[in-house]
């Protein structure tokens, strides 16, 4: 059974920084690509970054661009969103997804919901000005 399990969230100020790690079972975590989506209350759930299987390719939304950082440990199967200058715009329920791209895609990220297999339950971000 794949399990996805999201921890780090809570309440920051504008400003500061925060770590998200998803934790993950179940599943061969080198063969995928993750992802990092958050849904705000009455909105849609927008991609926010995604790490390849290598690593070695990342890629942002423009809101989180600068600010936000994804980086994976292969040895633990987590994933982990850095999350620094947090902004007003940026409080939502985080969650973390999982992609099996084609073989030859290592170093391919996806920014499509749709396309992910696997999600976690998610953890709430909270942002005081």
């Amino acid at each position: 059974q794949v399990q996805l399990v999201e921890t780090g969230g809570g309440l920051v100020q504008a400003g500061n920084s925060l770590k998200l790690v998803c934790a993950t079972s179940g599943l061969t975590f080198a063969s995928y690509t993750m992802g990092w989506f958050r849904q705000a209350p009455g909105k849609e759930r927008n991609f926010v970054g995604a790490i390849s299987r290598s690593g070695s390719g990342t890629s942002f939304a423009d809101s989180v661009k600068g600010r936000f950082t994804i980086s994976r440990d292969d040895t633990k199967n987590t994933v982990s969103l850095h999350m620094s200058n947090l902004k007003p715009a940026d409080p939502a329920i985080y969650y973390c997804a999982a992609v099996a791209l084609p073989f030859g895609q290592r170093s391919a990220t996806e920014t499509s919901a749709r396309r992910y297999s696997y999600w976690g339950q998610g953890t709430q971000v909270t942002v005081s000005s």
